[in-house]
């Protein structure tokens, strides 16, 4: 407990943060005049107290002096109506606060104890009167009740002293030991405890999901039944993780129907994946695929790269910026994982969210308790908590996206992905290879355990409903994590100072130990040996706990003083918790007793199998039946401002996309600034290669056609990387499936057409899967304003991401129109399939037909266009995606800040023409000298449409179409998100 408590407060002498942060909480509808704010620390001790000379020069440590001032346990002055202040719940991790400790640390040359701790708050002063649910709405915007604290004062309150010294500290009083579980209760009884959990002997509370079924927990009982004892609330905990639909990914697993009995995952993703690689035989690209943390192809004779993307979609439903951050370390950490360790490289990310504008009035209880929180909220979150995540962690964040439609608005879909490169070898050793040895010592490095992100895996397993647990949320602390990243990776790893490595993610050690066991058959933790945050956990909170910024590793015990030396040199935390064996046991000791002993066997493949049925989905639906627009200005304008078209710069502008220094192509390119659908990025110091990385989704397409849907995420993740002149033979996949309600046999049938549609068309592009992920219950469950039961479920939803490798960087294309009197051509033939478009959407209809993809002759002609591109016959090139051909073209003039003339044929409406969204084609610009040459080798795939030039974009059928200036265009395209 601490006995001194002291606070600073530190200020900007003039804010450059506030006018932006005052217009933002306009936006939201508040009518303030001025929003204030103050960084405050609040240092707690016990040992000793701080003596005021030195809590001023803290205070000046802890300031920028030439923009900054600060106090020290005094109220600071301003002129203000309300003051709110904003802080962390106790135990809710806090970076700013463990940086403010360590630079204390550090200058007073000390280190804190138990019970001592520095925190860190926001206060901020409000300028303008606010009714008093305005004000608590506004409270409600500014903090997250999930894991901050607020506190509200009028200036009258505030007064001289100011707002008060608050220390969160967690205080916690549970049962050491670990308690039995009796699983010999009827079957109802049984159903509640996989749904809300174990029933905690202390408070008679549920202490949260297990996402067991009934076929489960009855194979769990037979299993104790013949060990003759009953299971304890470790060995249960602990079998919830490691089956959960999160980590064994259950439906994918499963039987499904009569013709797919080795379930959708061997049968349609991992199948493609191994009959490419023998078809290609000698040019197979793939090192490592679906057995480690990501993915691997080869970059060149010396180097591989790997790729993983992740969802956080649960937890960042909760918390936005906690959910996010976590995903994008997490990703990281599964790059450190891979082999004997990846040096993270690149990250990329994709939010789907509702409409920002939009605040749906839904809540998780009854009588509107426990509201979600409304999608800008949300996506302010996201956005910021995958910034924080790179741009600490010194990894540029290039590639991403944003998808808005309003079925996310009850969860939204935050992917997190992350590029990583590593020698292929070193002193002779494969370093894409590991495997832990009996008498290798379990050591766990970086940070804490604490509660933070227990139930995680399990939580994600199911749909987001009243009883989602808060301590599934969790705040990654990337400082931490970029210290143990470098010593290991640039260190330990080519010392040869341990054999396996992996991170600690879904079920924490739970998963992390007992995954490594299987390659040596066996482990024996001590678990009272794990360093904590605070004291008081129970045994099965520290095991399963996924507090973040950790990694299992095995080390030699005759290598153990070298590697936690070094660790402790470069000041990160590594203890010894246990031992790998051979003795085909999980065996966990708490306090000198035995808390879990299970068979490894039954840990990794007890799960029973499950079969599952399907039932075809037969909808229609319709089309518009409206005649084409005399002139088509105001319906480019108004479709270059849809969500989903327009610029996304807000987001790309927060991300740092050129630390490391091997920036090629970036998020936004050419004078106009336009959002790129690829980058390029060298990764390798002194070579000339470089890693391309796109990614498609169509959420609009699956309910119509997820078959189509498939097809069409896969021909434009491809398409993306063929614009930068990456061959088609260069480049591998990820897929990333997160559906709904994976209970319901509709979408089981959804899910298998889509999963085909990756099957057939990865075949035929000849483009092989290595590493993937899939959310299956994605819904929200919960009540609407007046207490009616609602179910908001996402559209099924496939991510598809692409990577590849770009023989010579210098070569490459950027989207942009570069020179006035270039030719501009369509590549591929444009048919009227709208079903899905974005046209439709904005005449308000679905449509019936999808896209269709003819994938072997799209193939044939990337190769061509790759042909052309590396014989620099390509000014620029974009692929015709969301929007359709119209927007494509606009894009490129617009990047280029170029006008063109162009000329269409009359083989469709001209609206259906410009805006259908069919597949395999691009915008090209080439110079007039290069025509002969770039026909020959496009052959009929390229159809010349006009030149660049001008200040306009002019289109014309058999009359004019439309003649609007670029300019115009531009701030179209811009305009919806140049508030944010």
């Amino acid at each position: 407990m601490a006995s001194f408590v002291h606070r600073i407060e530190v200020h900007y002498k003039k804010d450059p943060r506030e006018k932006i942060r005052t217009d933002r909480i306009r936006l939201l509808g508040f009518s303030i005049d001025e929003l204030q704010l103050v960084d405050v620390y609040t240092v707690a001790t016990a040992r000793r107290d701080i003596q005021r000379d030195e809590l001023q020069e803290i205070g000046a440590r802890l300031t920028n002096p030439v923009v900054q001032d600060f106090v020290v346990d005094e109220a600071t002055t301003a002129l203000f109506d309300y003051a709110i202040e904003v802080g962390f719940l106790p135990g809710v991790t806090d970076n700013v606060g463990t940086t403010a400790r360590q630079t204390i640390e550090d200058y007073l040359g000390i280190k804190f104890g138990d019970g001592e701790m520095v925190s860190s708050s926001e206060l901020y002063f409000v300028r303008g009167r606010l009714a008093p649910d305005m004000l608590t709405r506004l409270a409600a915007t500014l903090a997250n009740p999930l894991v901050n604290r607020v506190s509200i004062k009028t200036l009258q309150e505030y007064g001289e002293e100011g707002m008060d010294r608050v220390v969160p500290q967690v205080r916690l009083h549970e049962l050491p030991a670990a308690g039995t579980v009796d699983l010999a209760i009827p079957d109802e009884d049984l159903a509640r405890l996989g749904k809300e959990g174990i029933c905690d002997p202390e408070t008679g509370q549920r202490r949260g999901p297990l996402a067991l079924d009934l076929a489960q927990l009855h194979a769990i009982r037979e299993y104790f039944d013949r060990q003759k004892r009953k299971p304890t609330d470790v060995e249960l905990e602990s079998l919830a993780q490691t089956w959960s639909e999160h980590c064994k990914h259950t439906i994918f697993a499963s039987a499904m129907d009569d013709d797919i009995p080795k379930g959708l995952y061997m049968t349609c993703i991992q199948a493609a994946t191994n009959e490419i690689r023998a078809e290609k035989g000698d040019r197979d690209i793939c090192v490592t695929v679906f057995t480690d943390n990501s993915g691997a192809i080869i970059f060149d004779d010396e180097y591989l790269v790997t790729h993983k993307v992740e969802t956080h979609n649960s937890p960042s439903a909760l918390d936005p910026f906690g959910g996010a951050l976590t995903g994008i370390v997490g990703v990281n950490r599964d790059t450190i994982g891979f082999g004997l360790g990846a040096k993270p490289c690149i990250n990329v990310y994709g939010f789907c969210v509702g409409d920002p504008a939009s605040d749906p009035k839904l809540f998780r209880g009854k009588d509107r308790a426990s509201p979600i929180l409304p999608p800008l909220q949300i996506l302010d979150g996201v956005v910021r908590g995958v910034g924080v995540g790179g741009n600490c962690s010194g990894i540029p964040t290039p590639q991403g996206f944003c998808y808005f439609d309003n079925r996310y608005a009850g969860k939204p879909l935050v992917f997190a992905g992350t590029v990583g490169v590593m020698p292929r070898q070193h002193n002779g050793q494969n370093l894409y290879q590991k495997k832990a040895e009996p008498g290798d010592l379990i050591v766990m490095v970086g940070g804490r355990v604490g509660k933070d992100g227990i139930h995680g895996a399990t939580f994600s397993s199911e749909p987001l409903d009243p009883a989602s647990p808060v301590t599934a949320v969790q705040i990654g602390d990337p400082i931490t994590q970029k210290k143990f990243s470098d010593v290991i990776v640039k260190e330990a790893r080519d010392l040869g100072l341990y054999r396996s490595i992996t991170d600690n993610g879904a079920g924490g050690l739970s998963c992390s130990v007992a995954e490594m066991a299987k390659e040596c058959n066996g482990c024996h933790v001590e678990l009272d040996r794990v360093p904590l945050k605070y004291p008081g956990m129970a045994s099965w909170e520290i095991w399963i706990s996924e507090s973040q910024e950790r990694m299992t590793l095995a080390v030699p015990p005759e290598k153990l003083a070298a590697f936690t030396g070094l660790l402790e040199r470069r000041e990160v935390e590594a203890t010894v918790i246990g031992r790998f064996t051979d003795t085909g046991r999980c065996v966990v000791d708490y306090h000198g007793s035995t808390v879990m002993d299970i068979d490894l066997a039954f840990l990794h493949d007890g799960l029973p199998r499950k079969h599952l049925a399907t039932v075809q989905v037969q909808k229609t639906y319709p089309g518009p039946d409206l005649p084409c627009p005399v002139r088509l200005d105001d319906t480019l304008i108004s479709m270059l401002g849809r969500r989903n078209i327009c610029s996304t710069e807000f987001v790309t502008i927060q991300y740092d996309h050129t630390v490391q220094g091997g920036h090629v192509l970036g998020p936004v390119q050419g004078k106009g600034r336009v959002q790129a659908v690829a980058t390029l990025t060298k990764v390798v110091p002194g070579s000339k290669k470089g890693v391309g990385l796109s990614q498609a989704l169509f959420p609009a397409y699956s309910e119509i056609d997820p078959y189509r849907m498939a097809g069409a995420a896969i021909d434009t993740a491809i398409r993306g990387l063929v614009a930068l002149g990456i061959s088609p033979e260069a480049i591998a996949l990820l897929d990333n499936f997160c559906w709904c309600s994976s209970d319901e046999p509709e979408r089981l049938w959804q899910l298998k057409q889509a999963a085909k549609g990756c099957y057939d068309y990865a075949k035929a592009f000849g483009t092989p899967f290595i590493s993937g992920k899939d959310s299956m219950f994605n819904d929200f469950s919960g009540y609407d304003a007046e207490n009616n039961r609602v179910r908001v479920s996402v559209p099924p939803t496939l991510l598809i991401s692409s990577i590849g490798i770009h023989g010579d960087v210098a070569k490459a294309v950027s989207l942009d129109a570069k020179v006035a009197g270039d030719l501009v051509y369509v590549i591929g033939t444009t048919e009227e399939e709208l079903g899905g478009s974005e046209y439709f959407a904005h005449l308000g209809y679905p449509g019936a037909t999808v896209p269709r993809l003819d994938a072997a002759a799209a193939r044939t002609c990337y190769l061509r266009l790759t042909d052309a591109i590396a014989h620099e016959l390509v000014a620029s090139a974009y692929p015709v995606s969301h929007g359709g051909l119209g927007v494509a073209l606009a894009k490129v003039a617009i990047a280029g800040r170029l006008g063109m003339d162009i000329t269409i044929p009359g083989t469709l409406r001209p609206d259906f023409f410009l805006f259908s969204e069919t597949l395999a084609r691009f915008v090209v610009t080439v110079a007039p000298d290069h025509k002969r040459a770039f026909e020959r080798m496009l052959g009929a795939d390229a159809l010349l449409l006009g030149k660049t030039g001008g200040s306009r974009l002019r289109i014309t059928g058999r009359t004019l179409l439309l003649e609007q200036e670029i300019a115009r265009l531009e701030e179209a395209y811009k305009a919806p998100f140049r508030r944010f």
